[in-house]
This record gives C-alpha cells, structure tokens and sequence, in this order.
C-alpha cells in the first residue's frame, strides 16, 4: 500500500515506522516545508493518506484527497463544527473518509466502557460526573477529541447532563471536563461518579503514541476494502 503521509511531526513519524514495518511504502510526505507538494498529482500516485495536521488546514487536506480519488484517514480534531460540509464533500466525490477522534484499540473500547457505565448511572442522581483529560503541552486543542467523544455519549445517556463545559464551574444540567497539558504525556482521560459515600472512577492512560499510530494504519488498510464515510466502530466490528 502506497501512503501519503499529511503531517509529519511526531506522530507523522510514529505512522512511518509503523507503515514501513508493515512492508507500507510512504509514496509522499507533507509538512510546513513544502505544503505545494499537496497536489491532486501526487495524491493519484498514492493509495491512501493519512492526515494528522490542525483544525485550521485539516479540510483544505480533506477536499485535496477527494478530489484525487483516494480515500484519506483522519485523526485531527477540532474542526467537527465543519463535519457535514465535510461528509457532504466525500460523498458527492463517492469518496471515503475515515475520521478517529481517537485511533487507540483501546480507547475505543474504553468507549464502550464509558457508555455502558454512564447507562449504568442513569438513575443514579446521587452521583455527579466530571471528566479530567492529560496531554502533552505541545497540544493544542482542549478538551481533546477523545474527550469531547466520551462527554457527548455521557450526554446521551445521562437523561440530568444537556451540555459539557470546559474547565468552568458546572450548573446540574453541565458536565466538566477538566484540561491539563503536562510534559510528554501521550494522552489520560477519567470519568469519575462521586456521591456522598462514595465514587467510581474509569481511566484510560495510553504510554505511548504506538497505540494510535496503529489504529491509524489498520483504518488506512481498512480504507482499501470499505468504501463511505468510517470510524473505528466499524474497523473492529463494535
């Protein structure tokens, strides 16, 4: 499989080793360098990319691989308030996008996780919710994507949360979710039900980026055989 790789920084570089090992072959890399490279050309010659940029360029990138013809997996976040201009644009070009907020395995079951529990707490008004989610200092969206994926599924379980709110003071009907940038730290994210007498509490804490590069060379090897718009539910048959 030919790759082209949007993003070359260090998860850019994390994907390469993976590809390569592999037997993936990175037929074109972009970054601040030379952005001009990202042409419909080059992309024709490759057989899929993989895009981990920022908000501001992600859709620009998005439209250039529907264009060419080749279907582009995503794992930059922030920009999901353009999500239906976005899927409008696949599929009128009968293209495939393949978006993750997050690529991890087990981030993704940790999702399921985090649905059930928070179906598990329906009835449990004794219990108040808050998120805290950790990453390294050089990120630059909060909260996460990977945050906001668990705040809004904890929305539609949870009949007493309308809304999440960002390191703010929560009225009843709000979730916070709690931002931290520390050091290197690839990625933690905690949902924690506290009453009076007690709280439950569920984390995930990846030790590396590994874990998402994987995820994000297993969606582009999905990308060959499955067409549309995909996400890691599908890859692992949730």
């Amino acid at each position: 499989m030919k790759i082209a790789l949007i993003g070359y920084g260090k998860m850019g570089k994390e994907i390469e080793r993976i590809a390569v090992s592999r037997g993936h072959e990175i037929c074109l890399t972009i970054d601040i360098d030379n952005p001009q490279d990202l042409t419909t050309e080059n992309l024709k010659k490759c057989d899929v990319a993989i895009e981990f940029t920022i908000p501001a360029s992600a859709i620009n990138n998005y439209n250039k691989c529907f264009d060419a013809g080749i279907p582009v997996v995503s794992g930059t976040t922030g920009w999901l308030d353009k999500k239906e201009e976005v899927y409008k644009k696949c599929a009128d070009t009968n293209g495939t996008f393949f978006y993750g907020s997050n690529f991890s395995v087990g981030v993704n079951l940790f999702f399921e996780l985090n649905k059930k529990l928070a179906s598990l707490m329906a009835l449990r008004t004794e219990y108040d919710v808050e998120m805290t989610e950790v990453h390294h200092t050089q990120k630059l969206d909060a909260p996460s994507g990977t945050a906001i994926s668990l705040a809004e599924d904890i929305i539609n379980e949870l009949p007493n949360i309308k809304s999440w709110v960002n390191d703010k003071t929560p009225s009843e009907t709000e979730l916070n979710i709690k931002s931290e940038r520390i050091g290197q730290v690839p990625g933690i994210h905690s949902i924690k039900y506290e009453s009076a007498v007690d709280f439950i509490e569920i984390t995930h804490n990846a030790k590396s980026r590994k874990g998402f590069a994987f995820g994000a060379v297993l969606a582009a090897e999905y990308c060959l055989e499955n067409r549309g718009i995909l996400t890691m539910k599908d890859l692992l048959k949730i």
